[in-house]
């Protein structure tokens, strides 16, 4: 057992040195598929308000926002926390964005293929916005 467990580190030290091998394994992280460019959040232009219907066996609509990220101009689709948070968030409004930590980075629950949560409209606060404690900064 330990011979063999010796030979797969020898094996995997070899790997390691060869340059494509390494690039590969750089591609398959999460920096190299995850939008956000592995950062925890990132600023997004809203493209358009959409609803999206759960997936079985749940019922009812779900508020999404289609966003541009800024920094890098891929596409997300980022869910609107509770009721009501659709008014506040008009086109063409930067948003903060951030994953919505489902199982192995992917959707939460019943959502398909949302895995992230807007959580700043403007640079304030969804939730404090949504309670009417601050007012939607107009830009």
């Amino acid at each position: 057992m330990a011979l063999i467990r010796k030979l797969l580190r020898q094996k995997k030290a070899q790997k390691l040195q060869k340059k494509r091998y390494v690039h590969k394994l750089i591609k398959r992280t999460k920096k190299g598929i995850d939008p956000l460019d592995g950062s925890p959040q990132a600023r997004a232009l809203v493209l358009e308000k959409r609803t999206v219907e759960q997936k079985q066996p749940h019922s009812g609509l779900i508020r999404v926002v289609r966003t541009q990220l800024i920094k890098s101009g891929r596409q997300v689709t980022a869910f609107l926390p509770r009721e009501g948070a659709e008014k506040h968030i008009a086109e063409h409004d930067i948003v903060t964005i951030e994953s919505v930590h489902g199982a192995q980075g992917g959707a939460k629950g019943a959502i398909p293929g949302v895995k992230y949560l807007v959580i700043k409209v403007n640079g304030v606060s969804l939730e404090q916005i949504r309670r009417g404690k601050k007012q939607k900064p107009i830009k």
